[in-house]
């Protein structure tokens, strides 16, 4: 029995990173990646400043950066199908 790996998130066709999410779980992580940037706009900007804010944008940048190494395809440059 083969057991196919589901990735979260697909790699792109061309270039290199991941596409869309092809699963809920993927969804999900993008969903609330969105959330997080949009609610330290809002909370952030107005008391802490853009220094923090864009700190904070580091910081859940690199979070979905490794959930996308973790759950998504191997990232190599592609070229398109063959």
């Amino acid at each position: 029995m083969s057991v196919e790996k589901i990735y979260w998130f697909p790699a792109k066709r061309y270039g290199w990173g991941w596409g869309i999410p092809n699963v809920w779980q993927g969804w999900l992580v993008l969903f609330v990646f969105l959330l997080l940037v949009v609610a330290g706009a809002v909370v952030l900007l107005p008391t802490q400043g853009q220094l923090i804010f864009n700190l904070y944008l580091g910081i859940i940048c690199a979070a979905l950066i490794a959930v996308c190494l973790l759950k998504g395809e191997p990232p190599r440059w592609r070229w398109g199908s063959r």
